[in-house]
């Protein structure tokens, strides 16, 4: 085991709930990071794109014994990203674009020394079942998923309710892939 302190940038309660029950302490810690991916990257590694985009913007303030972790989560259906809703009614365009349908969920995540950065992704399958108008605008009205990839938590209602199975990490689509997460800590020392 290492001395390194954890600093978790996100400020999301999913990735740190999740963090906390692997068993780790860390700090919280945040910065803008401007979210922009040019054209030329493929869907597929959005998220490690823009998990060591936003770990570069911290590079420069880590002291020797931080390790700082970094994620991001994007939502895949034919072939085209659904990020976080603007409002209600793209919320409830995504929803409607999901139902019935399988999507993917690809959560980037790296891990970021002074002296070095390890960046990996894990892949989900999820597969809705037919929603109907109501569900949706219940889940929207109570639920506020504006802070969602794809405009939904599988942890949520709309997971219990919508959610027929996962292929793959039920975490990863929480928000963190904590067993390759995990993996790699160790390969930091860090466990």
């Amino acid at each position: 085991m290492t001395d390194y302190r954890l600093i978790l940038a996100s400020q999301s309660p999913r990735r740190q709930q999740l963090l906390k029950q692997l068993g780790c302490e860390f700090e919280v810690r945040l910065k803008e990071t401007d979210e922009t991916v040019p054209t030329s990257i493929p869907a597929r590694q959005v998220s490690m794109f823009l998990a060591e985009k936003k770990a570069n913007t911290f590079k420069n303030d880590l002291q020797s014994n931080e390790l700082l972790i970094t994620a991001d989560t994007i939502v895949i259906l034919d072939e085209e990203i659904l990020n976080k809703p603007k409002d209600e009614e793209e919320a409830f365009e995504m929803l409607s674009k999901l139902s019935g349908r399988v999507h993917e969920v690809v959560t980037g995540f790296s891990l970021t020394s002074i002296d070095k950065q390890f960046t990996d992704s894990d892949t989900s399958l999820v597969f809705f079942r037919k929603l109907n108008r109501e569900e949706i605008s219940f889940y929207i009205k109570n639920y506020q998923p504006f802070d969602k990839a794809g405009s939904y938590g599988a942890q949520d209602w709309i997971g219990m309710v919508g959610i027929e199975r996962i292929e793959g990490s039920y975490f990863n689509v929480m928000g963190l892939p904590v067993h390759k997460l995990y993996q790699a800590l160790q390969n930091f020392k860090y466990f």
